[in-house]
């Protein structure tokens, strides 16, 4: 294997790691393979960016037959983006993980528990580096039915609930799109992306076209976890063990929007997606719906995952909004948030991982002065929240910023007050933590409170310093956003 493998590599590792933690059972060993695994994705995922970056899109033959006859592995600069998002978070969350799995997750499913998490990462790996339309439903099939054995692993009975309903949904979407593909292959005769849009052209208005649109549509709205389709994320999220809360968070429904992008701009094209001007208006609504209600839920939230939770579900909002105002600002704008969401939401799990690891419990009411004993923990938290509420000097600020330079510039300016009352909102729910944190006493009789391990803090303050390096440095980030959106609307209209 050369430096050219690495496309293949990239999926191969952890695929064939996952096994491994199962014949070597111990637990020490199988998290050993995970961080092995997890570190070279991250390592193969930057190298794939940079070479990118300075010489175009990649093609990877699989087993040496060309496209479309076989499978191909296209690596352009969108899906580098979101390799290395992916792998970065995945590195630090098994980093993580050798803590917080100690008290979580019952220590004879340790082995389970890490070969479950490689085949996700596997999964979301695949999704975002395949050039095939049925290969990315079978990788979405193996990250997602890891996904719901890491979520049921959670020690409260709750979580069998929340991974069954995620299940029901995620089953639905999967089949969504696989019908879709299956409509686009037989109107086309092929399964490769890149063929697919070549034959597909000319053909606006066709029926089979617009039924396989409309089921692709659909599919991905549930897995993105898109208003009102998100009925399945609260649940997963806040019984899930805060390991697996802080990987989903991070990952999947960035991966997510990655393939609608994927099917918006490069199969089907800009003139066939938006031909009809509809399917924008219809995404700006729900967005913007999703956004403010999501919120508004989250303020009267007293458990802290769930209140993350419904916030993720308005951060979504935030980045279908970018997606719907079709121009090149707002595409920036939602692929910066979803690399910078993926960063300040992994910490913010992390962070509540950290205060679950000493009381068993992130309600509001159990956080009451805890700031004073677990200082570092919760100033991590709060570091997150203010990233989250686009604090300048934050990602979550950059992102926020380019929303609404993006809808001025259609003069679109009640959805700039959108995206400033969503802030305002994050400033409630954010604030409710702190305030319970900081400016309440801890219960009289309780016991004293210590600070999380090294461990859990060290991936935490690394996101954690992540949010402000990329909120000050946007060259990789902001950078490498606008050149993608560049291309996607130069290449689709």
């Amino acid at each position: 294997m050369t430096g050219s493998d690495l496309p293949v590599l990239l999926v191969i590792v952890p695929l064939l790691a996952a096994p491994l933690c199962l014949v070597l059972r111990r637990g020490g060993a199988a998290w050993a393979v995970a961080l092995a695994s997890s570190g070279y994705c991250l390592y193969a995922a930057y190298t794939l960016l940079g070479t990118v970056r300075a010489g175009g899109t990649l093609d990877y033959a699989m087993g040496g037959w060309p496209a479309p006859w076989g499978i191909a592995y296209r690596i352009d600069l969108l899906n580098a983006y979101v390799l290395l998002l992916v792998a970065a978070i995945a590195a630090v969350v098994v980093l993580y993980a050798r803590v917080s799995a100690a008290v979580e997750i019952p220590r004879h499913q340790h082995a389970r528990f890490y070969a479950a998490l490689l085949l996700c990462l596997a999964g979301m790996l695949g999704i975002t580096i395949t050039g095939d339309a049925f290969n990315l439903f079978v990788f979405l099939e193996i990250s997602s039915l890891s996904s719901y054995a890491l979520i049921s692993l959670g020690r409260d009975r709750r979580a069998l609930t929340a991974s069954y309903q995620y299940l029901i949904m995620g089953t639905l979407g999967a089949t969504f799109i696989l019908i879709g593909v299956g409509l686009l292959y037989m109107l086309t005769g092929t399964l490769n992306m890149v063929d697919i849009a070549g034959r597909i052209q000319g053909l606006a208005g066709n029926r089979t076209l617009l039924a396989a649109f409309a089921f692709l549509v659909a599919g991905i709205g549930l897995k993105l976890a898109l208003f009102p389709l998100h009925l399945w994320l609260p649940n997963a999220y806040a019984y899930a063990p805060s390991v697996v809360t802080a990987l989903l968070a991070g990952t999947a429904t960035k991966v997510a929007v990655y393939v609608l992008l994927r099917f918006l701009y490069t199969v089907f094209g800009y003139d066939l997606a938006f031909a009809d001007a509809f399917l924008h208006y219809l995404l700006a609504a729900l967005a913007v719906v999703g956004l403010l209600v999501a919120s508004t839920v989250a303020i009267f939230q007293d458990d802290v995952k769930r209140m993350l939770a419904y916030s993720s579900v308005a951060q979504i909002g935030y980045t279908v909004l970018g997606i719907s105002l079709l121009n090149q600002t707002g595409l920036t704008a939602a692929l910066v948030h979803l690399f910078n969401h993926g960063l300040m939401k992994t910490a913010l799990f992390l962070a509540l991982g950290c205060v679950f690891y000493r009381l068993g419990s992130v309600c509001l009411d159990d956080l009451r002065g805890l700031g004073r004993q677990m200082p570092w923990t919760l100033a991590a938290f709060v570091a997150g929240g203010l990233s989250l509420i686009g604090v300048p000097l934050t990602v979550g600020f950059i992102s926020k910023w380019y929303l609404v330079l993006a809808a001025l510039e259609l003069g679109w300016w009640p959805v700039a007050v959108v995206v400033l009352g969503g802030s305002l909102l994050s400033v409630i729910y954010i604030g409710r933590v702190v305030e319970v944190a900081y400016m309440q006493p801890r219960p009289a009789g309780a016991e004293r409170v210590r600070e999380a391990p090294l461990g859990l803090l060290l991936p935490t303050w690394a996101l954690v310093a992540a949010t402000f390096w990329f909120g000050i440095d946007t060259g990789l980030t902001l950078g490498t956003a606008g050149e993608i959106a560049g291309q996607l609307f130069g290449g689709g209209r």
